[in-house]
């Protein structure tokens, strides 16, 4: 098995549907070429993420000749009963017998603690016995020390899925380095979701893409980011969610002559992460001189951090799961205390209403 994954969860569309045409010939040309992993999940594409999979890899290839991943989405259900049922639909949905991997979705301080009260944990566990998992994992989303108590209370875990990319790699927010460092602690293989950040490793300032262009003129954008994530030890899958043919194309170019980073191809890709928190609209630096003096202990820069790469699903995920233990950025009284004591003379509750604006509203999901 190749370390190149197709993820099914930015599929092309036509209208309100998946264009399916396109998305097999995509499946054709990945498997053409070697590849057989594919990432999807039960709520991906508004829930057409696994019928779209099913009719274009499951319906037209032998079961053997690929590698199938799906998700426990478990962060609506209210009872164990409708972890069964939701099972049952997937197995329907994509058309198989069983699961390569199957993955309880989304853990965090927010979906661990639902893992727990529906006991998915033994749910996978018991689903795997009656042979219709072959492995079960973790996708997370949050801080290391808390992936470090799931793995260590959950031995049974056999994979994690972290994002992780060169931008993300010392972010306090996402602690994509911690967190694989928990991962090769606990001795798991490391499956890589996220590692174009959603397109912005390929969207560069122009400082950034000069920088690697003079180094390697031939090199796309998003060769060094896949190449930055696989060329960590114990990465097993590196995945990318590709919605169109040059995309896949160029993906594929990358990753099946892969040639793992040398220390300095590493050392531009963190120069050229600074050269990206540089071009962002929040100059914020991390350190922490406007939480001193806050009344409500809003995690001020962290917010900031998350705030920075957009409005996208795992930022807002990231969010929720920091706002179980700390204020939201709504919380602000506005008394501009914070403002007084940052050295980039940020207007601090400015953007804070404007993050409060953009997240707090994803508080009423669960």
């Amino acid at each position: 098995m190749k370390n190149f994954g197709f993820g099914f969860m930015r599929l092309p569309f036509q209208g309100d549907q998946v264009d399916i045409q396109l998305v097999k010939r995509m499946v054709d040309t990945f498997m053409e070429n070697g590849f057989t992993y594919f990432d999807t999940a039960y709520k991906y594409c508004r829930g057409l993420s696994e019928p779209a999979l099913k009719a274009a890899l499951v319906d037209r290839y032998p079961r053997e000749s690929y590698v199938l991943t799906t998700k426990l989405s478990n962060e609506f259900m209210r009872s164990k009963e409708e972890q069964e049922q939701v099972f049952e639909d997937q197995l329907n949905r994509l058309g198989c017998e069983y699961f390569d991997y199957y993955l309880l979705h989304n853990q965090g301080a927010v979906n661990y603690k639902v893992s727990l009260e529906l006991d998915s944990f033994e749910f996978v566990k018991q689903k795997k016995a009656e042979g219709k998992i072959r492995h079960i994992g973790i996708s997370f989303h949050d801080k290391a020390e808390l992936l470090d108590e799931i793995l260590t209370a959950h031995p049974e875990i056999e994979v994690v899925q972290l994002q992780i990319n060169y931008l993300d790699w010392d972010n306090e927010s996402i602690q994509s380095r911690k967190c694989y460092e928990v991962a090769r602690k606990h001795q798991k293989p490391v499956i890589v979701m996220e590692p174009i950040k959603g397109g912005t490793l390929v969207n560069l300032p122009e400082k950034a893409e000069r920088l690697f262009r003079s180094y390697n003129p031939a090199a796309s954008n998003a060769s060094w980011a896949l190449r930055f994530a696989a060329s960590h030890e114990g990465v097993m899958m590196v995945l990318s969610g590709m919605n169109n043919m040059e995309q896949l194309e160029d993906n594929i170019r990358t990753m099946k002559g892969f040639c793992p980073m040398t220390e300095e191809e590493t050392q531009l890709c963190a120069q050229a992460a600074q050269i990206i928190q540089g071009a962002l609209t929040i100059p914020c630096t991390g350190c922490g001189y406007c939480t001193v003096q806050c009344p409500k202990h809003i995690p001020i820069p962290e917010y900031f951090a998350l705030f920075q790469h957009g409005y996208m699903t795992t930022q807002m995920v990231y969010y929720y799961n920091l706002t179980q233990t700390h204020p939201k950025a709504g919380d602000c009284i506005g008394c501009r205390q914070c403002e007084k004591h940052c050295p980039q003379h940020i207007e601090i509750t400015r953007h804070l209403k404007e993050i409060s604006e953009k997240f707090d509203g994803f508080q009423g999901w669960r």
